[in-house]
């Protein structure tokens, strides 16, 4: 799997200590990954910019949804600006709760994503 992350707020930091765990996972960018990692609140401003990513992940991609924020808005929710949710944009695999989440709770999370959605052929992977 190869990752990329879309870290919109305090949630990045707890992603990227995970994903520093993961040798050789992270991707240089949307167009190399196929597993496409949503951590942090979605504001209405940034929604379109989330959608252009995740439109650049190359088929087959999975989308995790990483923290309350991003799972439904958390504490913001009932902001006028923050979008409720993530999956009210593209769609979502696999949601990690928690404000914010472990790290070892994306390596769950990426382990339940896995397990879902195992490699078509031995080879057949991104370079």
């Amino acid at each position: 799997m190869w990752v990329f992350d879309a870290g919109l707020a305090c949630c990045a930091v707890e992603c990227a200590a995970a994903l520093s765990r993961v040798s050789g996972a992270a991707g240089p960018g949307p167009v190399h990954a196929n597993v496409f990692i949503v951590a942090g609140t979605v504001t209405d401003k940034l929604a379109p910019l989330v959608l252009r990513a995740y439109q650049r992940v190359p088929d087959p991609k999975w989308v995790l949804s990483f923290g309350a924020c991003s799972n439904s808005g958390g504490p913001y929710w009932d902001s006028y600006c923050v979008t409720k949710g993530v999956d009210q944009i593209i769609p979502v695999d696999v949601y990690v709760p928690g404000c914010p989440p472990r790290p070892e709770a994306l390596l769950h999370g990426l382990d339940v994503l896995a397990r879902q959605h195992p490699p078509a052929e031995p080879g057949a992977g991104r370079p």
